[in-house]
């Protein structure tokens, strides 16, 4: 079982598919957000049970929990194949507006070895915020998805396809017959983020918060790509970094 902390990722759980065993209110919590909780799990027939400040520290132990918090029985993960199957059936849409035919390219996100709930939190906030299809995560020497990644999404961690594999290896060999191509941000030899054309299939690989990607993984991206620094330090926080890279490949293919 799991603990979701938090009003609006609570909400989020509630209006996903997420087995959601329960919720927890602390006594004196009012308010729009608490009475759509309220609304949601009771669509659902999910109890909602009311408790006493105390008994609330208790059982969340975060003092920036706002009052709410959910449990719910594990974490969802998507197959390989269901997130490259979503990704493909999204290829291709018709905007009505138009009565036209406009083609967006699949983009999936991979998180090699990333350790720090914090950092996978607020990338999968961004991941969802700029349309990633879905996310792979390595089972082994990554962080969980877990109430702190969940709190840090806001949300974000309920919306996104994850997809976790125990060799990533194989993972990126299947894209590849798919028809993905592979993108590193790698601070080796690599080219500005810039210099890509990002208008294919791609997916994103983003490393380690010491180590950046793995060399195994590296040895099998068909394009590195760095974010040129003007400062001394010469890299960002993971997360930033795959905000600036996901965004660039939003602006390219909008125009």
């Amino acid at each position: 079982m799991q603990l979701i902390i938090g009003r609006k990722p609570v909400l989020e759980s509630l209006n996903s598919d997420e087995q959601i065993l329960q919720v927890y209110i602390q006594f004196g919590q009012e308010g729009g957000i608490i009475d759509a909780i309220r609304v949601a799990a009771k669509k659902r027939g999910i109890k909602v049970n009311q408790i006493s400040p105390d008994k609330f520290r208790q059982i969340v132990k975060d003092k920036n929990a706002q009052g709410v918090a959910a449990i719910k029985s594990f974490q969802k993960f998507h197959s390989l194949q269901e997130i490259i199957q979503f990704s493909k059936d999204k290829q291709h849409k018709i905007i009505s507006s138009q009565d036209q035919i406009s083609k967006t390219f699949p983009i999936i996100l991979i998180l090699d070895s990333i350790q720090d709930t914090q950092n996978v939190g607020a990338i999968l906030r961004t991941a969802e915020c700029s349309g990633v299809d879905g996310i792979i995560v390595t089972k082994h020497n990554s962080a969980p998805i877990n109430q702190t990644v969940a709190k840090t999404s806001a949300g974000a961690s309920e919306l996104v396809k994850i997809c976790q594999v125990n060799n990533l290896a194989q993972a990126i060999d299947e894209l590849k017959k798919e028809g993905f191509w592979i993108v590193g941000s790698y601070l080796g030899n690599s080219k500005p983020y810039t210099e890509i054309d990002y208008k294919i299939p791609v997916a994103l690989v983003v490393g380690n918060e010491e180590k950046g990607i793995r060399k195994l993984t590296a040895d099998k991206c068909d394009f590195l790509v760095h974010i040129p620094m003007k400062g001394k330090i010469q890299s960002l926080n993971v997360s930033v970094a795959a905000g600036i890279l996901l965004f660039e490949i939003l602006r390219q293919r909008s125009i």
